[in-house]
């Protein structure tokens, strides 16, 4: 391994030869299924808030204004948004510290909390006042939890699956994330089909989040059982020094603003392409509602399937090379694509043209995770993944359909496939500064 006397920071490898022995089958697959099962629990409870907000809004804000009233419901689900990066922020460093096991449980217990307090909380007919107040809480507490759940999870993941397939395994931490959506429109499409509208809007809506909390005990039960990651033991073991919020600014600089650029692009486009999508379709092109949802449900079906194939080209080529034809793509194919869809074209000539632009962009999606993991020593490695995470994530990722909205208000649509395009060419510029994963992981363990 080439190691100048001029590398500081996260260049400052240990030797070579500092491995851990491999673990087990067994324990490799318990940690992947602990460590994925949680992400898809986790993002299932955050999609079913937005998917079921019709149905209980009137229940926390009650008015005869319908549309006032769902506006004031989904501002709760941006005030959990902007929870996010705080959760990450927080949780990345009781990881660094107390573990990635420890971590991922208690991320999924807030998980759990915040969607029973939803599904048993009374009506603003019964307690008045509190009852949107407690709404909040319980949105902030999953969104604390959703942003403490990326950095351990990506860190735990990465951690432990194994050198010859850590792109491969790590990919499943967003496969999950889309399942996790999925399992909530299914739940959705199943509930609507078995209710009338006036049941799903007395008691049915409570029924997902009951599901949500049940399934976060499930896991929690496999997550108090998973070994503890190799990376951290023997970083504790070593007794390095354990992560502080200045330390990632001041000791890793160059990778934290690395993280920040290419989240940013890969934010953007994630939530341009997946949740701004069905709303561009139906409100732009011109298709309607039914068509632009399914739509959408099959292209994410397109995203599920790529995301594991991109991580394992990754672990024969590199992460640089599915991140470059991620980005580098995405910058090349968003403005004609976007284009063409706001042309209305027939919907399979709009599915092959949603797919690409999801199936190019799991090139990043795939890797993203053990990337971020790769740039850090295991001491600070879950808060250097987190936090710049979760700082771009809201920044540009939560802000993707109001961009969108506000190019659109001012007659220039347009706009915004610029603005998209241009996030993904700054990402891409940004995959020619980071390190060739396989010579320079910094995850030492094996």
């Amino acid at each position: 391994m080439d190691l100048t006397a001029t590398e500081t920071g996260a260049e400052a490898l240990a030797p070579e030869g500092a491995t851990a022995p491999g673990l087990t089958a067994g324990q490799r697959l318990k940690a992947i299924l602990g460590g994925s099962a949680g992400n898809l629990v986790e993002w299932y409870d955050w999609f079913v808030y937005s998917f079921f907000a019709v149905y209980f809004t009137g229940h926390f804000f009650p008015g005869d204004d319908d549309l006032a009233s769902l506006l004031k419901t989904m501002a709760v689900f941006a005030v959990g948004f902007f929870a996010r990066p705080v959760g990450a922020w927080l949780m990345g460093l009781y990881a660094d510290r107390a573990g990635r096991r420890t971590a991922l449980t208690v991320a999924v217990s807030m998980m759990c909390a915040g969607s029973l307090i939803i599904a048993i909380l009374p009506s603003y007919e019964t307690i008045g006042v509190a009852a949107p107040i407690l709404l909040v809480l319980a949105r902030i507490l999953q969104g604390l939890s959703v942003g403490g759940e990326y950095g351990a999870s990506a860190t735990y993941l990465s951690e432990m699956a194994g050198k010859r397939r850590r792109g491969f395994w790590s990919s499943f931490q967003f496969v999950t994330m889309v399942m996790g959506q999925l399992v909530a429109l299914g739940i959705l499409s199943l509930l609507q089909t078995t209710l009338t509208d006036a049941q799903l809007e007395s008691w049915g809506w409570r029924i997902p989040f009951f599901i949500g909390a049940a399934m976060a005990v499930v896991v929690f039960w496999i997550r108090a059982r998973m070994d503890e990651s190799q990376s951290f033991e023997a970083s504790k073991a070593r007794g390095e020094e354990r992560a502080r919020t200045m330390m990632l600014f001041l000791r890793y600089p160059k990778e934290t603003v690395q993280i920040f650029l290419f989240t940013a692009g890969g934010s953007l486009a994630f939530y341009s392409y997946t949740t701004y999508m069905p709303k561009f379709l139906v409100g732009t092109a011109g298709i309607a509602e039914t068509v632009a949802t399914a739509i959408s449900a099959a292209s994410l079906v397109v995203y599920l399937l790529a995301l594991p194939l991109f991580g394992w080209i990754s672990d024969h080529t590199g992460r640089k090379f599915t991140l470059a034809i991620a980005f580098g793509g995405c910058a090349l194919l968003s403005y004609p694509a976007l284009a063409t869809l706001a042309g209305g074209p027939p919907p399979v000539v709009a599915f092959l043209i949603v797919s690409a632009l999801v199936f190019l962009l799991s090139g990043y999606n795939a890797v993203s995770a053990v990337v971020k993991a790769e740039l850090f020593p295991a001491n600070v490695r879950a808060l250097g993944v987190a936090l710049p995470y979760g700082m771009a994530t809201a920044s540009f990722g939560g802000t993707a359909e109001m961009a969108a909205l506000a190019f659109k208000r001012a007659g220039n649509e347009s706009g915004f496939y610029v603005y998209v395009a241009a996030g993904m060419l700054v990402s891409f510029l940004v995959v020619f500064t980071l390190r060739d994963n396989r010579r320079h992981s910094l995850i030492l363990e094996d």
